[in-house]
């Protein structure tokens, strides 16, 4: 199984700053992906940033120019970096690890952390 750990979540004000962390451990290998979702009270769950092993990322496009995710193979762990933060970017985040062993597919989630944007 993997574990996530998921940290950086607060309260900041519009315009503001906030440096998301998801470290993965136990059996981390053959992870290809690592990504951030969010979900809005009455949202679904969408897609915020991904990134593959090799490096391709996928933004969406209300977070585009101001989200950058990253990630550190070495230290199993992702990043999203978030700037110019507004209000309509409140929600939960979630960490998502996708993992490939045998040729078998599977999706590890964190357990969330809250980002509200409010002045």
């Amino acid at each position: 199984q993997v574990q996530l750990v998921e940290s950086g979540g607060g309260l900041v004000q519009p315009g503001g700053s906030l440096r998301l962390s998801c470290a993965a451990s136990g059996s981390i290998w053959g992870i290809y992906a690592m990504g951030w979702y969010r979900q809005a009270p009455g949202k679904q769950r969408d897609l915020v940033a991904s990134i593959t092993s090799g490096g391709s990322t996928n933004y969406a496009d209300s977070v585009k120019g101001r989200f950058t995710i990253s990630r550190d193979n070495a230290k199993n762990t992702v990043y999203l970096q978030m700037n110019s933060l507004k209000p309509e970017d409140t929600a939960v985040y979630y960490c998502n690890v996708g993992r490939i062993v045998v040729g078998i597919p599977s999706d590890y989630w964190g357990q969330g952390t809250q980002v509200t944007v409010s002045s």
